[in-house]
């Protein structure tokens, strides 16, 4: 391969270059802009359609198969060549540019929803207003990289660098970014990324170019048990544990960057009348900077031993000790692609000139991957209104001109990040 890929990336990432605010005027009024709109405009009803069906099929963390096949169908009946889906879940579409040695853009929505098997997904139309769990985060996304790739073959678009759909598995919750993860560790297309560009989320001012870390944690402290009167005295894991967990509450954390703590899921214990044998807890810990979150991390992990310990001295070890067992359940890296790279100005200036607020952001997302490995890499919103996310009551509204609009915007990003005409 000739240096042009490592080029494109270096071109994504640099904080100098030409006016970004220029480029995106000249895209926004050009013709090949303005026939693109008009795709999108007429495939409206197609995409809300698409968008339905892809709801209505359960895809509950780790269960992702039966929504991953369906779609490599679409991909396949709109004729995006070599579809496939890898070993981990995720499923892959090109759509070649005109220099193959430019590599890809990667366009990136996640398969799966929040909510477990059994869920009622079915959509409730209202008007404009679609409400079901996981009808915006990020089913949407997904409709939206559909939509994407029929306007740009209806407006006869060509781009420089390739264009590869993603729609990964695992993203949320205890999935722990595990699809793109695996498509950075093993996917046949991962050396040939040039930027990466994640649509998650639904406000299109909304620019993501903080990658929010987190680790995450399951600590289970252990001891001898035994009757609650008759063996009172011995050392017991829920004081333990309460020690500890007291202890990471003192614990002081900066303002900017956000950094944050929580225990989220706590048990253990076998009867009201018994000292248990087990207490553990399920923790947290995340911050927007690396160097932050890794001090943290140090921190919490230094009070778990002190907590033991300070329970042993306590009370009576005679059938033994506090015992404490770490297990890492979550490890989400943390970065930043600067707002001064390329691929931050374009998407920025596109936003603004689209008559947007803009609104730079950090968080978790699929972005912290490629960000994490230093390639230039944003996540941008699907472009309409909505809420509820995360809850059986969520909803977005698909009012055609503010979604068109919305999807338009996100398009014109990523065409002056894979490079296009605009005759």
């Amino acid at each position: 391969m000739s240096d042009a890929l490592p080029t494109l990336r270096a071109v994504l990432s640099a904080t100098e270059g030409s006016s970004a605010a220029a480029e995106a005027n000249a895209l926004l009024a050009s013709p090949a802009f303005a026939r693109l709109q008009a795709a999108l405009d007429a495939d409206h009803d197609n995409f809300v359609e698409q968008l339905v069906t892809l709801t209505e099929i359960p895809s509950p963390p780790f269960g992702e198969a039966r929504r991953a096949a369906a779609y490599a169908e679409l991909l396949r009946g709109q004729g995006l060549q070599e579809v496939e889906t890898d070993a981990e879940g995720n499923v892959t579409a090109y759509r070649p540019g005109t220099d193959p040695e430019a590599g890809v853009i990667v366009l990136c929505s996640h398969l799966d929803t929040v909510f477990p098997a059994g869920t009622d997904v079915t959509v409730k139309r209202e008007g404009t207003i679609l409400r079901a769990p996981g009808v915006g985060d990020n089913t949407r996304g997904l409709a939206v990289l559909l939509a994407i790739a029929r306007a740009l073959d209806a407006a006869e678009i060509r781009t420089r660098a390739g264009i590869l759909l993603l729609a990964s598995v695992g993203e949320e919750g205890a999935g722990d970014l595990r699809g793109v993860k695996a498509f950075f560790q093993a996917n046949r297309w991962r050396d040939r990324v040039a930027g990466f560009i994640a649509l998650d989320g639904l406000n299109p001012a909304r620019l993501v170019h903080g990658a929010v870390g987190s680790k995450r944690y399951r600590v289970t402290f252990r001891g001898p048990g035994g009757h609650s009167f008759a063996a009172f005295g011995l050392v017991n894991p829920a004081f333990a544990m309460a020690r500890a967990m007291d202890d990471l509450g003192r614990i002081r954390v900066p303002a900017s960057p956000k950094t944050t703590f929580s225990i989220g899921r706590m048990g253990g214990g076998t009867s009201i009348n018994a000292i248990p044998e087990e207490a553990w807890m399920e923790v947290d810990l995340r911050s927007a900077s690396a160097e932050v979150l890794a001090s943290l991390e140090e921190r919490f992990l230094a009070i778990l031993p002190q907590a033991a310990a300070a329970e042993d001295a306590a009370r009576d070890t005679k059938r033994g000790r506090i015992r404490v067992e770490v297990k890492q359940i979550g490890d989400r890296p943390a970065g930043t692609t600067s707002t001064e790279s390329r691929i931050a100005r374009i998407a920025s200036a596109v936003i603004a000139a689209q008559g947007y607020e803009l609104a730079y952001e950090a968080s978790s997302t699929d972005s912290n991957i490629p960000i994490s490995l230093g390639l230039p890499a944003v996540t941008i919103g699907t472009g309409c209104a909505g809420d509820r996310a995360h809850s059986l009551e969520e909803w977005i509204d698909v009012e055609k001109g503010a979604s068109v609009k919305g999807v338009a915007t996100a398009v014109a990003s990523i065409l002056l990040a894979a490079g296009v005409a605009t005759n």
